[in-house]
Protein backbone atom coordinates (compact mmCIF):
# COMPACT_ATOMS: atom_id res chain seq x y z
CA UNK A 1 0.00 0.00 0.00
CA UNK A 2 2.85 2.27 1.19
CA UNK A 3 4.44 1.89 -2.59
CA UNK A 4 1.33 2.13 -4.11
CA UNK A 5 0.89 5.77 -2.78
CA UNK A 6 4.95 6.97 -3.54
CA UNK A 7 3.61 5.65 -7.07
CA UNK A 8 0.77 7.41 -6.88
CA UNK A 9 2.36 10.56 -5.75
CA UNK A 10 5.31 10.35 -8.69
CA UNK A 11 2.85 10.21 -11.29
CA UNK A 12 0.97 13.05 -10.51
CA UNK A 13 3.67 15.44 -9.73
CA UNK A 14 4.80 14.85 -13.37
CA UNK A 15 1.34 15.29 -14.81
CA UNK A 16 1.93 19.00 -14.78
CA UNK A 17 5.65 18.71 -16.51
CA UNK A 18 4.49 16.43 -18.80
CA UNK A 19 1.43 18.40 -19.93
CA UNK A 20 4.05 21.60 -19.40
CA UNK A 21 6.45 19.94 -21.74
CA UNK A 22 3.65 19.41 -24.90
CA UNK A 23 2.70 22.78 -24.76
CA UNK A 24 6.16 23.75 -24.64
CA UNK A 25 6.98 27.05 -26.13
CA UNK A 26 4.63 29.06 -25.17
CA UNK A 27 6.45 32.78 -24.30
CA UNK A 28 9.69 33.93 -25.77
CA UNK A 29 12.91 31.73 -25.22
CA UNK A 30 16.59 33.42 -23.92
CA UNK A 31 19.72 31.68 -25.60
CA UNK A 32 22.27 33.59 -23.18
CA UNK A 33 25.45 33.80 -24.63
CA UNK A 34 28.37 34.20 -21.89
CA UNK A 35 30.29 36.44 -24.16
CA UNK A 36 30.66 40.12 -25.46
CA UNK A 37 28.61 40.58 -28.29
CA UNK A 38 30.42 39.98 -32.12
CA UNK A 39 32.36 36.86 -31.21
CA UNK A 40 31.63 33.09 -32.33
CA UNK A 41 29.56 32.11 -29.73
CA UNK A 42 27.44 35.55 -29.94
CA UNK A 43 27.36 34.99 -34.30
CA UNK A 44 25.98 31.21 -33.95
CA UNK A 45 23.06 32.08 -31.35
CA UNK A 46 22.37 35.09 -33.66
CA UNK A 47 22.30 33.07 -37.14
CA UNK A 48 19.86 30.26 -35.59
CA UNK A 49 18.17 32.61 -33.52
CA UNK A 50 15.35 33.71 -35.82
CA UNK A 51 15.16 30.48 -37.68
CA UNK A 52 14.81 28.59 -34.82
CA UNK A 53 11.99 30.56 -33.17
CA UNK A 54 10.23 30.50 -36.71
CA UNK A 55 10.12 26.54 -36.43
CA UNK A 56 9.00 26.62 -32.99
CA UNK A 57 6.72 29.53 -33.71
CA UNK A 58 8.40 31.84 -30.36
CA UNK A 59 10.83 34.64 -30.65
CA UNK A 60 14.12 33.86 -29.18
CA UNK A 61 16.13 36.86 -27.33
CA UNK A 62 19.81 36.16 -27.49
CA UNK A 63 21.15 37.81 -24.21
CA UNK A 64 25.33 38.71 -23.98
CA UNK A 65 26.65 37.96 -20.28
CA UNK A 66 30.07 37.53 -20.64
CA UNK A 67 33.16 38.12 -17.97
CA UNK A 68 34.61 35.27 -15.66
CA UNK A 69 36.19 33.24 -18.99
CA UNK A 70 32.39 32.59 -19.93
CA UNK A 71 31.05 31.33 -15.97
CA UNK A 72 29.10 34.34 -15.40
CA UNK A 73 26.98 33.42 -18.52
CA UNK A 74 26.88 29.83 -17.89
CA UNK A 75 26.37 30.10 -14.32
CA UNK A 76 23.03 31.92 -15.37
CA UNK A 77 21.65 29.01 -17.27
CA UNK A 78 22.85 26.06 -14.52
CA UNK A 79 20.98 28.13 -12.02
CA UNK A 80 17.61 28.60 -14.39
CA UNK A 81 14.37 26.78 -14.19
CA UNK A 82 14.37 23.35 -15.64
CA UNK A 83 11.45 24.57 -18.38
CA UNK A 84 13.09 25.05 -21.71
CA UNK A 85 13.01 28.99 -21.80
CA UNK A 86 16.16 29.67 -20.66
CA UNK A 87 19.38 27.97 -22.84
CA UNK A 88 22.89 28.48 -23.62
CA UNK A 89 24.99 29.16 -26.55
CA UNK A 90 27.75 27.33 -24.84
CA UNK A 91 31.71 26.90 -26.08
CA UNK A 92 34.41 25.15 -25.70
CA UNK A 93 35.66 27.50 -22.65
CA UNK A 94 33.11 27.30 -20.01
CA UNK A 95 32.10 24.16 -21.39
CA UNK A 96 34.98 22.14 -21.17
CA UNK A 97 37.81 23.74 -20.36
CA UNK A 98 37.47 25.70 -17.13
CA UNK A 99 36.17 22.65 -14.90
CA UNK A 100 40.41 21.75 -15.19
CA UNK A 101 41.69 25.37 -15.20
CA UNK A 102 39.36 26.77 -12.18
CA UNK A 103 39.96 25.68 -8.73
CA UNK A 104 36.81 27.09 -8.04
CA UNK A 105 33.82 27.61 -10.39
CA UNK A 106 30.68 28.72 -9.86
CA UNK A 107 28.62 25.70 -11.59
CA UNK A 108 28.69 21.79 -12.23
CA UNK A 109 29.18 19.58 -15.23
CA UNK A 110 26.63 18.03 -14.27
CA UNK A 111 24.30 21.22 -13.61
CA UNK A 112 24.22 21.42 -17.58
CA UNK A 113 23.03 19.17 -20.47
CA UNK A 114 23.66 18.88 -24.18
CA UNK A 115 21.25 19.93 -26.72
CA UNK A 116 23.12 19.63 -30.15
CA UNK A 117 26.67 21.31 -31.21
CA UNK A 118 26.03 24.54 -33.40
CA UNK A 119 29.39 25.15 -34.95
CA UNK A 120 33.28 24.12 -35.35
CA UNK A 121 36.13 26.17 -35.91
CA UNK A 122 39.63 26.52 -35.84
CA UNK A 123 41.55 28.96 -34.76
CA UNK A 124 43.67 31.56 -36.72
CA UNK A 125 47.07 33.52 -35.37
CA UNK A 126 46.62 37.35 -36.90
CA UNK A 127 48.65 40.37 -36.65
CA UNK A 128 47.73 43.83 -37.83
CA UNK A 129 47.99 44.16 -41.90
CA UNK A 130 50.57 47.46 -40.28
CA UNK A 131 52.64 45.06 -38.63
CA UNK A 132 56.26 43.62 -40.22
CA UNK A 133 55.45 40.45 -39.08
CA UNK A 134 55.14 38.34 -42.16
CA UNK A 135 54.91 34.80 -41.34
CA UNK A 136 54.82 32.69 -37.95
CA UNK A 137 58.56 32.86 -38.46
CA UNK A 138 58.84 36.60 -38.15
CA UNK A 139 56.49 37.03 -35.19
CA UNK A 140 58.98 34.12 -33.31
CA UNK A 141 62.01 36.24 -34.24
CA UNK A 142 60.10 39.09 -32.70
CA UNK A 143 59.20 37.90 -29.71
CA UNK A 144 63.06 36.90 -28.83
CA UNK A 145 63.53 40.59 -29.15
CA UNK A 146 60.89 42.37 -26.63
CA UNK A 147 57.82 40.77 -25.06
CA UNK A 148 54.68 41.13 -26.98
CA UNK A 149 51.70 41.53 -25.70
CA UNK A 150 48.67 39.42 -26.96
CA UNK A 151 45.01 39.62 -26.90
CA UNK A 152 43.00 36.98 -25.65
CA UNK A 153 38.65 36.90 -25.53
CA UNK A 154 38.65 35.75 -21.73
CA UNK A 155 40.70 33.35 -19.79
CA UNK A 156 40.15 29.71 -20.41
CA UNK A 157 38.77 30.34 -23.82
CA UNK A 158 40.07 27.92 -26.64
CA UNK A 159 41.70 31.19 -27.79
CA UNK A 160 43.89 31.75 -24.32
CA UNK A 161 44.56 28.30 -24.75
CA UNK A 162 45.44 28.16 -28.18
CA UNK A 163 47.81 31.21 -27.28
CA UNK A 164 49.39 29.41 -24.41
CA UNK A 165 50.25 26.75 -26.40
CA UNK A 166 51.89 28.07 -29.24
CA UNK A 167 54.00 30.26 -26.27
CA UNK A 168 55.37 26.65 -25.29
CA UNK A 169 55.71 25.14 -28.06
CA UNK A 170 57.55 28.27 -29.55
CA UNK A 171 59.53 29.09 -27.04
CA UNK A 172 58.29 32.61 -26.37
CA UNK A 173 57.79 34.91 -22.95
CA UNK A 174 54.89 36.93 -23.86
CA UNK A 175 51.97 39.00 -22.01
CA UNK A 176 48.66 37.32 -21.96
CA UNK A 177 45.62 40.24 -22.04
CA UNK A 178 42.38 39.06 -21.74
CA UNK A 179 38.88 40.40 -22.46
CA UNK A 180 35.08 39.78 -22.00
CA UNK A 181 35.07 38.12 -25.46
CA UNK A 182 36.27 38.24 -29.10
CA UNK A 183 34.76 41.59 -29.93
CA UNK A 184 36.93 43.59 -27.71
CA UNK A 185 40.19 41.55 -28.00
CA UNK A 186 39.75 42.30 -31.86
CA UNK A 187 38.99 45.68 -31.28
CA UNK A 188 42.58 46.04 -29.63
CA UNK A 189 44.46 44.49 -32.49
CA UNK A 190 42.76 46.71 -34.63
CA UNK A 191 43.84 49.73 -32.77
CA UNK A 192 47.18 47.95 -32.26
CA UNK A 193 47.00 47.82 -28.77
CA UNK A 194 48.72 44.28 -29.01
CA UNK A 195 51.06 42.63 -31.45
CA UNK A 196 48.83 40.10 -32.58
CA UNK A 197 46.39 37.69 -31.22
CA UNK A 198 45.34 33.79 -31.85
CA UNK A 199 41.27 34.21 -32.29
CA UNK A 200 38.12 32.20 -33.22
CA UNK A 201 38.02 32.25 -37.29
CA UNK A 202 34.86 33.64 -37.48
CA UNK A 203 35.14 36.97 -35.85
CA UNK A 204 38.77 37.26 -37.10
CA UNK A 205 37.34 36.35 -40.62
CA UNK A 206 35.99 40.12 -41.90
CA UNK A 207 38.96 41.81 -41.03
CA UNK A 208 41.13 38.70 -42.66
CA UNK A 209 39.62 39.55 -45.86
CA UNK A 210 38.77 43.22 -45.14
CA UNK A 211 42.94 43.30 -45.34
CA UNK A 212 43.06 44.87 -42.16
CA UNK A 213 44.26 41.57 -40.23
CA UNK A 214 47.12 39.50 -41.39
CA UNK A 215 46.63 35.96 -41.56
CA UNK A 216 49.75 33.70 -40.04
CA UNK A 217 48.55 30.45 -39.55
CA UNK A 218 45.10 28.33 -38.77
CA UNK A 219 45.07 25.60 -35.94
CA UNK A 220 43.10 22.96 -38.12
CA UNK A 221 44.79 19.81 -39.13
CA UNK A 222 44.05 20.90 -42.87
CA UNK A 223 44.19 24.44 -44.55
CA UNK A 224 41.12 26.45 -44.53
CA UNK A 225 38.51 26.35 -48.09
CA UNK A 226 38.59 29.86 -46.70
CA UNK A 227 41.86 30.67 -46.82
CA UNK A 228 43.96 28.28 -48.69
CA UNK A 229 46.81 29.89 -48.97
CA UNK A 230 47.19 30.40 -45.13
CA UNK A 231 49.25 27.44 -43.66
CA UNK A 232 48.98 25.18 -40.43
CA UNK A 233 49.99 25.93 -37.50
CA UNK A 234 52.47 22.61 -38.45
CA UNK A 235 53.20 23.80 -41.50
CA UNK A 236 54.29 26.71 -40.06
CA UNK A 237 56.57 24.79 -38.17
CA UNK A 238 54.50 25.11 -34.63
CA UNK A 239 52.84 21.90 -34.29
CA UNK A 240 49.48 22.31 -32.38
CA UNK A 241 46.20 21.43 -33.42
CA UNK A 242 42.89 22.93 -32.12
CA UNK A 243 39.06 22.85 -32.62
CA UNK A 244 36.84 25.44 -31.27
CA UNK A 245 33.07 24.55 -30.96
CA UNK A 246 30.01 25.87 -29.58
CA UNK A 247 27.04 24.60 -29.01
CA UNK A 248 23.20 24.29 -27.15
CA UNK A 249 22.79 23.56 -24.02
CA UNK A 250 19.92 23.52 -21.14
CA UNK A 251 19.75 23.44 -17.62
CA UNK A 252 20.37 19.75 -16.21
CA UNK A 253 16.89 18.38 -15.39
CA UNK A 254 15.18 20.14 -18.48
CA UNK A 255 12.99 17.69 -19.87
CA UNK A 256 13.80 15.03 -22.59
CA UNK A 257 10.77 16.25 -24.88
CA UNK A 258 11.63 20.11 -24.51
CA UNK A 259 15.33 18.87 -25.35
CA UNK A 260 14.57 17.26 -28.13
CA UNK A 261 12.46 19.67 -29.53
CA UNK A 262 15.08 22.22 -29.42
CA UNK A 263 17.57 19.99 -31.14
CA UNK A 264 15.07 19.35 -34.31
CA UNK A 265 14.82 23.02 -34.42
CA UNK A 266 18.28 24.02 -34.22
CA UNK A 267 19.23 20.95 -36.38
CA UNK A 268 16.30 22.24 -39.07
CA UNK A 269 18.25 26.05 -39.22
CA UNK A 270 21.38 24.52 -39.53
CA UNK A 271 20.33 22.46 -42.30
CA UNK A 272 19.18 25.74 -44.02
CA UNK A 273 21.27 26.79 -47.42
CA UNK A 274 21.90 30.70 -46.01
CA UNK A 275 22.62 29.29 -43.06
CA UNK A 276 24.96 26.37 -44.50
CA UNK A 277 26.48 29.22 -46.56
CA UNK A 278 26.94 31.87 -43.46
CA UNK A 279 28.62 28.75 -41.32
CA UNK A 280 31.05 28.14 -44.48
CA UNK A 281 31.65 31.98 -45.53
CA UNK A 282 32.95 31.64 -41.39
CA UNK A 283 35.48 28.88 -42.30
CA UNK A 284 32.93 26.92 -39.76
CA UNK A 285 31.55 23.10 -39.97
CA UNK A 286 27.61 22.89 -38.73
CA UNK A 287 27.12 20.56 -35.72
CA UNK A 288 23.16 18.91 -35.48
CA UNK A 289 24.28 15.72 -33.86
CA UNK A 290 21.68 14.44 -30.92
CA UNK A 291 21.61 14.95 -27.23
CA UNK A 292 23.36 11.69 -26.39
CA UNK A 293 26.09 12.43 -28.84
CA UNK A 294 26.76 15.76 -27.78
CA UNK A 295 27.00 15.10 -24.16
CA UNK A 296 29.09 12.30 -24.51
CA UNK A 297 31.13 14.61 -27.07
CA UNK A 298 31.37 17.08 -23.95
CA UNK A 299 32.61 14.60 -21.85
CA UNK A 300 35.41 13.92 -23.80
CA UNK A 301 36.00 16.91 -24.43
CA UNK A 302 36.44 17.73 -20.87
CA UNK A 303 38.52 14.63 -20.92
CA UNK A 304 41.09 15.67 -23.83
CA UNK A 305 41.36 19.06 -21.99
CA UNK A 306 42.15 18.50 -18.77
CA UNK A 307 45.22 16.82 -19.83
CA UNK A 308 46.13 19.78 -21.81
CA UNK A 309 45.62 21.94 -18.68
CA UNK A 310 47.77 19.86 -16.63
CA UNK A 311 50.34 19.56 -18.86
CA UNK A 312 50.55 23.46 -19.48
CA UNK A 313 50.68 23.85 -15.79
CA UNK A 314 47.63 26.66 -15.65
CA UNK A 315 45.78 26.68 -13.07
CA UNK A 316 43.22 29.42 -11.83
CA UNK A 317 41.14 30.79 -8.84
Amino acid sequence: MQFQRRALTTCLALLPLTAWASDWPNRPITIVVPAAAGGTTDIAARVLAEKMGKHLGTSIVVENKGGGGGSIGTTQVARAKQDGYTLLMGNIGPVAINFSLYKNLSYKATDLRGITNVISVPNILVVHNDSPVKNVKDLIALAKTRQLNVSTSGTGQSPHMSSEMFRQKAGIEVTLVPFPGAAPAVTALLGQQVDYMIDNLPSSMPHIKSGKFRALAITSGKRSDQLPDIPTMTEAGVPMQVTAWFGLLAPAGTPDAIVNKVQQAAREAMSTDDVRKRFAELGGVPGGETPAEYDAFIDQERKNWAQIVKTSGITLD
